[in-house]
């Protein structure tokens, strides 16, 4: 297999760690993350515990959660019944704008620890660009001091809110979650946001299969002529474009044939050709 076509700037894709898994990428502060995991938005109670041990039984070992999903509880037992060593795992957690503040900040990361059940996290992202930041990320450097956080970060910050962050910040943060999928790429806030040292995650790659993305002609040709998946090709123009990936499902089935994305390459007319299908427009407008 040809090396995938990446434009990453910061972060390097390892090799596989072994069949079944997901190479990883090496963050900023030289902490290996896997290239896919599992989202977890909406997997609540018996189904987030079921889907955390399915994913993990199939490969999975990055879990990402927020206490914005209200399921930390689900995904900690999922983490414990998957019988892996916490050593494998990269997990995931987010605080809410609600919960800003140097104090606040504090208060809810041990309540995210303890419905997690675990002694650290590997990432802690401030969920959204609002509240009261710099506070917060004063209290997430010390956290990371203290070993109970092994990797700070951001979601859906655009390039000048992490320039402004990284005017105060003693410890850069070393992801960026962001939307992209293909009708909204966002390439342009994905290179400055590469450029700056900083690894693009991508939410929700598959837009929810919004805009009718599973059934779109573009991919389905594309899909057909590598005898792949559309999903499989989605996730895998993203790995090209250098970035981390978590596609929610709860279906084991869905969860193999996502992470079978790493034994074909998309070529140059394929990526031009997912490239036009970019809107420019978010398909979550509710959500911003």
């Amino acid at each position: 297999m040809k090396k995938p076509l990446l434009c990453v700037i910061g972060a390097t894709f390892a090799a596989f760690t072994s069949f079944g898994q997901a190479p990883t990428v090496t963050l900023n502060n030289g902490v290996k993350m896997p290239a896919l995991g599992l989202g977890t938005l909406e997997l609540r109670q018996n189904v987030g515990v079921e889907s955390v041990v399915n994913a993990a039984s199939v490969g999975y070992r990055l879990f990402d959660t927020a206490t914005r999903y209200g399921n930390e509880s689900a995904v900690g037992e999922g983490i414990r019944k998957s019988g892996i060593d916490r050593s494998e795992l990269f997990i995931t957690t987010k605080i809410w704008v609600d919960d800003t503040g140097y104090e606040k900040t504090k208060e809810v990361f041990n309540r995210s620890l303890e419905r997690l059940g675990l002694e650290y996290v590997d990432l802690y992202l401030i969920h959204r660009p609002r509240g009261d930041i710099r506070g917060t990320w004063r209290a997430m450097e010390e956290l990371y001091d203290e070993g109970k956080i092994k990797a700070l970060g951001v979601s859906n910050f655009e390039p000048e809110q992490l320039k402004e962050l990284l005017s105060y910040a003693r410890i850069k943060p070393a992801v960026n979650q962001i939307e992209s999928n293909p009708f909204f790429q966002q390439e342009e806030s994905c290179k400055a946001i590469q450029a700056l040292g900083i690894q693009v995650e991508a939410w929700s790659p598959f837009g929810q299969g919004r805009n009718g993305l599973f059934t779109n002609k573009t991919l389905t040709e594309i899909a057909a002529k590598h005898g792949k998946s559309v999903a499989q090709v989605t996730l895998r123009w993203l790995h090209q474009r250098g970035i981390v990936v978590i596609p929610r499902s709860s279906n084991k089935e869905h969860m193999i044939e996502n992470m079978d994305i790493f034994d074909f390459e998309l070529d140059d007319e394929d990526m031009k050709r997912i490239a036009e299908l970019d809107t420019g427009k978010s398909q979550f407008p509710e959500w911003n």
